[in-house]
C-alpha cells in the first residue's frame, strides 16, 4: 500500500531540528558530516516508514546499527530512486520540479555528491533549504557554491505487505 509523504511534517521537522540535533540520532558531524542523516530524519518526519532491509534498505537504530542510505549522499540517492518496497521512493527530477520536503543534492562536474539539504521553501521560484554539517534553514539555496545539482522528488511511502 503506498502512503501520501507528508511534507509539511518534514519542513517543521527541518525547522526544529536546523540548529540542534535530535538526542535520538547520532551526530555525524565529525565522521563526515551531518546532512543527510539530517535529510533522512526528515523523510521520516514525513513518512514514518524505514526499510529495516539490511545493506540496501533505509533505516537507523542507532550510530552503529543503519544502513549506509541513512547518512550516505550516494546511497540514500540510490534507495530513493530505486525503491521498489517498503519505505519512501522518489524520482530524480529537475530543480524547478521540486516541492517543500523534498531533498537536492550537490556535486561536482564529475558527478560526485557530497551535500543532501532539504527544500523547505520555494518562493518566487527560489528554493530554500535546511542542512545540517553547515546548519542552516531558509538558506537560499542560490548562496551554495556547487557545479551540479539533482532534485529528489518524494512520491511517497510504501507500506508493509
Amino acid at each position: 500500500m503506498i502512503i501520501a509523504y507528508d511534507r509539511q511534517s518534514a519542513v517543521e521537522y527541518a525547522k526544529k531540528w536546523a540548529f540542534s540535533r535530535n538526542p535520538l540520532y547520532y551526530n555525524f558531524d565529525r565522521l563526515g558530516g551531518d546532512c543527510t542523516n539530517f535529510a533522512s530524519q526528515c523523510i521520516f518526519a514525513g513518512c514514518g516508514i524505514m526499510n529495516y532491509e539490511p545493506l540496501f534498505g533505509w533505516y537507523y537504530i542507532n550510530a552503529n546499527n543503519r544502513t549506509p542510505s541513512w547518512t550516505g549522499v550516494q546511497y540514500l540517492y540510490n534507495f530513493l530512486v530505486d525503491n521498489l518496497s517498503t519505505g519512501p521512493f522518489a524520482v530524480e527530477t529537475p530543480l524547478e520540479n521540486l516541492m517543500i520536503g523534498d531533498i537536492v543534492q550537490l556535486g561536482t562536474n564529475t558527478d560526485d555528491y557530497y551535500h543532501s539539504p532539504v527544500v523547505v521553501a520555494i518562493r518566487s521560484g527560489k528554493i530554500y533549504i535546511a542542512a545540517h554539517s553547515d546548519d542552516a534553514y531558509m538558506r537560499p539555496l542560490s548562496s551554495y557554491n556547487y557545479q551540479k545539482a539533482r532534485g529528489i522528488h518524494i512520491i511517497g511511502a510504501r507500506t508493509e505487505k
